[in-house]
């Protein structure tokens, strides 16, 4: 049978439990970027987990919008409540390398522990924010918060505006600004706990309407 023939499942969302809707969505988006971000509270105490709804929605302004998940009481997690009491976090994109040590921030540690320092991770202060920034990570995104959505009870969404951004030497042109992917060497999550490479590419070039009707010929 042709692949495009085959038949599908439908699932209304309307008849699903959160749990259930969330099981398909992650199961589904795929593979979804993580944002690996740090910040400080407001007493200067660090902080830093991973947050796989994440992505860039815009380049002027330069907006990236995490979706941080709140615990079952309603109560923000570290990431939420510190970027609401000083505006500003660091952003940083996973690669292979970084794997073990991002599932360290993962644990859920109370906001006395510092998940930077449990994962053995280098950081030095941030240019422009408060939030330090890991030097282990290939890049790393200085933002400012731009808006807070709440659209419901799972999760606050984050808009930053980027004030500027790192990358690893040898993974940026200085002249270009091309980012080498392959250098990148950055991860996806899947659903479940599984993670995907970046280092499988291909190039398609998008035709002009002139291409595609040439092609055609």
């Amino acid at each position: 049978m042709n692949a495009r023939a085959q038949s599908h499942l439908h699932f209304d969302f309307a008849e699903l439990t959160e749990r259930q809707r969330y099981k398909l969505l992650i199961g589904t988006v795929i593979p979804r970027p993580i944002a690996f971000v740090s910040t400080v509270d407001r007493n200067g105490r660090r902080n830093a987990g991973p947050f796989s709804f994440f992505n860039v929605l815009t380049h002027d302004p330069a907006i990236v919008a995490i979706g941080v998940e709140n615990y079952d009481d309603m109560r923000f997690k570290d990431t939420a409540r510190n970027i609401l009491e000083t505006g500003e976090f660091t952003v940083h994109i996973v690669d292979e390398a970084l794997v073990k040590q991002m599932e360290i921030c993962a644990i859920k540690f109370g906001p006395e522990v510092d998940e930077i320092a449990e994962a053995g991770l280098t950081t030095v202060p941030g240019l422009n924010v408060r939030s330090p920034r890991i030097l282990e990570a290939p890049a790393a995104l200085e933002c400012k918060r731009y808006m807070t959505l709440e659209l419901g009870h799972a999760r606050e969404i984050i808009l930053g505006e980027v004030l500027g951004v790192f990358v690893r030497e040898d993974a940026v042109d200085r002249e270009s600004l091309h980012v080498d992917q392959i250098k990148m060497d950055a991860i996806g999550r899947m659903g479940g706990h599984t993670y995907a490479s970046t280092r499988a590419q291909f190039d398609i070039k998008t035709q002009s309407v002139a291409e595609w009707q040439n092609g055609r010929k």
